[in-house]
């Protein structure tokens, strides 16, 4: 049977139909640039004969073009080129029937055509740069002719994309229509000049200032952005061949480059999270009613994130006063997205009066709940007593979660009934806010609640990751080790300051001690203690003194690793005081730390027990650690992740870095075993380890 073509073409009354039907989204790869460039000669044939008047290109599904296919994208560039299928699109009469998506490539293919009629909910832009390369085939250098550089910079440098109404405000677009097809057959074309016949932009500078702050501001560290502002910049003084030519050596230089390949590398593990393989295919329970046991910070926090998803909820709290500072918990969320413009203030209170229902005490009848998750403060034994209850009172149907950070949840869960409907599901805080989920699979989870915890991040809107059972799961373990590497280096030499600014500097969200200091030192310290001195490890009493001794607890005492004036953290002599004399209590000599050692030591670290964690199996896939650094904590996104940055780091040097550091300070460094295999060559760092075991007990 011969394979349906990517690109059909036919002649409709006077028009040439183009239409690129390559599922699911009609990604320009090899095959549909062909296809264009046989559907236009047709086109220019017809045309030329007095047989057809306009070419018309429209997308099959509902999408016109997605964009590029990144798989393409390291390899050498294939023919024909893009650049080249829209020399042809210029010369023509034709017009873009924008049916939906167009993205990247497919929204420079409707910018080569004379007119643009786009659907009202159609998804158009240029999201390059979020892939870590300017867009190739004349974004930034056709769409500041068609709507001034005023508008064009600020949607191109940060990849911004705009629905059909702003499109038509923008000039993006010349119509709208909800058979964008059938107008396109239809309207005149009126002698309407190519984008490419249009005058140069005006040179804008303030436009071009402001894009530059932006981009210093929001992408800090990030090359595209730069590249993407100098090439729009250039659009208003070079002939218009001069600027095709630079933007497209330009963006076939970037995206051989480390920024888009980590960028590429987050793109397609995003796009494989989700159900795991071997989940796939299972019925997925359905979750319509959820009831949060604790209604605190992050109680309030995942069951305004169900209602979003309008789940109904029932918030159980252990009295009256706690109840009714749990319904003013979800009220100031709802209040939030009412004063942010996510909500109207009449929706707001439609939800929390229809979807929400608050209990409290040991005798509340609870409701048969389709799923039930705690979020009480971490004490084992609170939470075993407020499982037993919850196996007593509830349906063996009802799934049970536990969204401790760090206690096992096999101990939780060791006396319910029915134990295979019990699992972990770790929210980040602010639980509303973070896409990332930890799925924790117990010794007794069956695949099928699995499959409803997977089930449930879709709807959420999350970025799922199943993790198996340690210390930590997979990312507050690696934040451990991380954390433990900092307070080393703070002991032989470095101030709580200095390592900050080189962990942002290196692209992290925030530094490591202001992170301690925005969650409060006594969560740290509390856990500490639960675990105590472990065996095999480099104990630096720095933090606990700040706890203990200092009754530094951060940003909620206003003074931390650092002191706060007006709100606004300062370095404080007392700590540098503190660790300094914390260096001379154990009789070593400080020494200073480069940012750039600093950067590579964290680094080390993470990588460290991220093979760790993948060779023990608490990961399954050497992406999905990637996911919780970038998703969880903060790691640069054009970083790629530990996983990514150790590939790019080259895995043999790493292993070398570690053993050399291990050999120094065995109590703090190790090389992992997984680590010394694949720097061997043995195996591949992107094939699961250990995929799902679908035949879990239950």
């Amino acid at each position: 049977m011969t394979a349906a073509k990517p690109v059909r073409h036919e002649l409709r009354g006077r028009a040439v139909l183009v239409t690129i039907d390559n599922p699911p989204v009609n990604v320009i790869g090899q095959a549909v640039r062909a296809g264009l460039v046989e559907a236009l000669d047709f086109a220019a044939a017809e045309i030329g004969a007095g047989r057809a008047e306009r070419v018309v290109l429209t997308g099959a599904g509902r999408a016109f073009v997605a964009g590029a296919d990144a798989k393409e994208f390291d390899g050498p560039a294939l023919e024909p080129h893009l650049p080249d299928v829209l020399e042809r699109i210029t010369a023509l009469p034709a017009l873009a029937a924008i049916n939906g998506a167009a993205l990247g490539g497919g929204f420079e293919i409707a910018l080569a055509c004379r007119v643009r009629i786009a659907a009202p909910d159609a998804l158009l832009g240029l999201p390059e740069v979020t892939l870590g390369v300017v867009p190739g085939s004349g974004g930034t250098q056709r769409l500041p002719r068609l709507i001034g550089l005023a508008r064009a910079v600020p949607l191109v440098a940060s990849g911004r994309l705009v629905k059909g109404d702003e499109a038509a405000e923008l000039g993006l677009v010349d119509q709208l229509a909800e058979d964008p097809l059938a107008a396109a057959l239809e309207i005149g074309l009126d002698g309407r000049p190519p984008v490419d016949a249009l005058p140069a932009a005006e040179p804008d500078v303030a436009a071009i200032e402001a894009a530059r702050a932006a981009a210093a501001k929001r992408q800090k560290g990030q090359t595209a952005p730069v590249e993407a502002i100098e090439l729009m910049a250039g659009s208003a003084e070079w002939p218009l061949q001069e600027g095709l030519a630079r933007e497209r050596e330009t963006f076939l230089r970037l995206r051989a480059g480390p920024q888009a390949r980590a960028l590429r590398h987050m793109f397609f593990a995003e796009r494989a999270a989700g159900m795991p393989p071997a989940l796939r295919g299972l019925p997925a329970r359905q979750i319509d009613s959820a009831l949060v046991a604790g209604g605190g910070t992050m109680g309030a926090a995942i069951a305004y994130a169900l209602s979003n998803a309008g789940i109904g909820i029932t918030l159980l709290e252990h009295n009256a006063e706690a109840a009714a500072r749990a319904r003013d918990n979800v009220a100031k969320l709802f209040d939030d997205a009412v004063r942010r413009g996510k909500l109207e203030s009449a929706e707001a209170a439609r939800r929390l009066e229809e979807l929400f229902s608050f209990l409290h005490g040991e005798d509340a009848a609870l409701p048969p709940v389709d799923l039930a998750i705690e979020a009480v403060f971490e004490d084992l034994a609170v939470k075993r007593a407020l499982f037993a209850r919850l196996s007593a009172e509830l349906p063996d149907s009802t799934i049970l979660a536990t969204n401790t950070s760090y206690l096992d949840p096999d101990t939780i869960a060791a006396d319910i009934r029915a134990p295979e409907r019990f699992l972990g599901l770790h929210f980040f805080a602010p639980a509303h806010v973070m896409r990332l989920l930890e799925i924790v699979r117990t010794a007794e989870t069956s695949p099928r609640t699995l499959a409803a915890g997977f089930a449930l991040a879709r709807r959420l809107g999350k970025v799922a990751v199943e993790a198996g059972i340690c210390d930590g799961f997979i990312g507050n373990r690696i934040l451990k080790r991380y954390r433990q590497t900092a307070d080393i280096m703070l002991i032989e030499g470095a101030l709580p300051w200095e390592i900050d600014a080189a962990l942002t500097g290196f692209g992290m969200a925030m530094g490591v001690y202001a992170a301690q200091d925005l969650s409060g030192l006594d969560i740290a310290h509390a856990n500490r203690r639960r675990k105590g001195h472990e065996a095999g490890t480099r104990h630096v009493p720095i933090a606990d003194l700040m706890v203990e001794k200092a009754g530094r607890l951060g940003r909620k005492t206003g003074a931390g690793w650092y002191d706060y004036e007006d709100g606004r953290a300062v370095p404080s002599a007392a700590v540098a005081e503190l660790v300094v004399q914390s260096s001379q209590a154990v009789g070593l000599l400080r020494r200073s730390f480069p940012p750039e050692e600093v950067q590579r030591r964290m680094m080390l670290a993470m990588m460290m027990e991220s093979f760790d964690i993948l060779g023990e199996g608490i990961a399954a896939r050497a992406a999905d650690i990637d996911l919780v650094e970038v998703h969880g904590y903060g790691f640069p996104r054009w970083r790629g992740g530990p996983m990514k940055l150790a590939e790019e780091w080259g895995l043999a040097a790493v292993a070398g870095e570690l053993a050399a550091l291990s050999e120094a300070d065995p109590a703090s460094w190790h090389v992992p075993p997984l680590l010394e295999r694949l720097a061997r060559g043995d195996g591949s760092l992107w094939q699961p380890t250990r995929l799902p075991d679908p035949a879990h007990a239950g």
